[in-house]
């Protein structure tokens, strides 16, 4: 029941990552009344707090490893708390600090619970060696991407099944339900006796091959970044295939999900870097594809989603993977580590939502409005064609990773 418990941590944590920067651009200009370029403004600016407080809570979680389960019942109690108190915001006076409050509550949490998952790979996994680290890292970004899916598609669906509004009330309580269910479920794993390291600094990273990895986990986060944060707008407004975004998200991360096992057991054969250089050009075919795409083009986009979400299955599992490896081998202080590797991914989220929401919004583009055609070309650049340049950009990099031993 080890891995499953695992699976089940990060299929809660799912929902403060992806799901959120999907969601959280609609339901704020929508039903809070909040301009795309605020919204993008203070995600950025929340980033700061990030670049103090990832690292902090890497090096908590380092300095007091018997504290492991307070550090998780901690992260799921501020999803338990935050997700509902969003998604019950109403516009109104005030709406802007409260929102900016909320979400600082909410990223903390996800930071603290993602630095705790990632940064005890080894305690996790049946042995601290390389197979067994893949071998963890699948089960948990399988949970991540259920959760990534179940969190995408159910405001849709409590919609659908009479919820209020969007559906986005219902969904804030649910997910608060599932965190404190998550915390009752997966307390066993946070008894293990903690795998440690014994030190980390530039040099200590630079020497373990991971400060590479740490960049290329940055370029690479900005595409997924982009489109994540404009999927909703791309299929909506620039597509017109209205009500077929829940079906499309669906397609997307189960194609991502059923792609798992397949880059696992290839990265046993080929090694991680290799797998890698195949995944990653289905991205960037599937990015041509969308910038080509017409009005109601529904299987064209559907193609993308496959092509697309099976390339994101291998960023998921191999990259944190590979620096987990890089960690291990080299005796290095994982849950600090993978702080800086939590805000790098962070950061990717952020800067795509500062960068290409006051972008369009400048352009004229309004979600579910009727747009000009230079609005929509606007939204196709941003979704389409500036995540392949990004993508062109990271698979060039992992190209400059040493060669790897031929696995076993």
């Amino acid at each position: 029941m080890l891995y499953p418990r695992v699976s089940l941590y990060a299929m809660m944590l799912a929902a403060g990552g992806i799901p959120l920067y999907i969601h959280l651009p609609r339901f704020a200009s929508v039903e809070l009344g909040i301009g795309l370029g605020a919204l993008g403004t203070l995600l950025l600016l929340i980033r700061v707090v990030d670049l103090v407080q990832d690292p902090l809570l890497g090096w908590m979680i380092d300095r007091w490893p018997k504290a492991q389960l307070v550090f998780a019942y901690t992260a799921a109690a501020g999803f338990a708390l935050g997700f509902p108190l969003l998604f019950s915001l109403e516009a109104g006076p005030g709406v802007f600090a409260r929102i900016t409050g909320i979400l600082l509550l909410l990223f903390s949490a996800y930071s603290l619970g993602m630095i705790l998952i990632y940064g005890r790979s080894a305690t996790l996994a049946k042995r601290a060696e390389s197979q067994d680290l893949v071998t963890v890292a699948a089960f948990r970004e399988g949970g991540m991407l259920a959760g990534v899916i179940l969190a995408s598609i159910a405001p849709t669906l409590l919609a659908g099944l009479g919820a209020a509004g969007q559906g986005y009330a219902a969904f804030g309580f649910c997910l608060g339900v599932v965190a404190l269910a998550t915390a009752a479920l997966t307390a066993p794993i946070w008894r293990r006796p903690a795998v440690l390291g014994d030190r980390l600094s530039l040099d200590d990273l630079k020497a373990a091959g991971a400060t590479r990895l740490l960049l290329i986990a940055l370029v690479n986060s900005l595409p997924v970044a982009l489109t994540s944060t404009l999927f909703l707008f791309f299929v909506e407004d620039r597509l017109q295939l209205t009500g077929q975004s829940g079906p499309l998200l669906i397609l997307f991360f189960l194609s991502a999900a059923v792609s798992v096992p397949l880059w696992t057991r290839l990265s046993r054969r080929l090694g991680a870097k290799l797998t890698l250089l195949l995944a990653m050009p289905l991205a960037i075919l599937g990015f041509i594809g969308a910038a080509f795409l017409e009005a109601g083009n529904l299987v064209g986009f559907a193609l993308v989603c496959l092509a697309s979400g099976a390339a994101l299955g291998a960023d998921m599992v191999l990259l944190p993977a590979m620096f987990s490896v890089a960690l291990t081998r080299a005796g290095l202080k994982a849950s600090l580590a993978f702080g800086i590797w939590s805000f790098a991914g962070k950061l990717g989220l952020a800067l795509a939502a500062f960068a290409v929401l006051p972008l369009l919004e400048r352009s004229g583009f309004s979600p579910g409005q009727p747009n000009s055609a230079a609005a929509l070309h606007s939204l196709t650049i941003a979704y389409a064609v500036l995540p392949c340049v990004l993508k062109l950009g990271a698979w060039a990099l992992v190209l400059t990773l040493p060669r790897e031993k031929q696995p076993a």
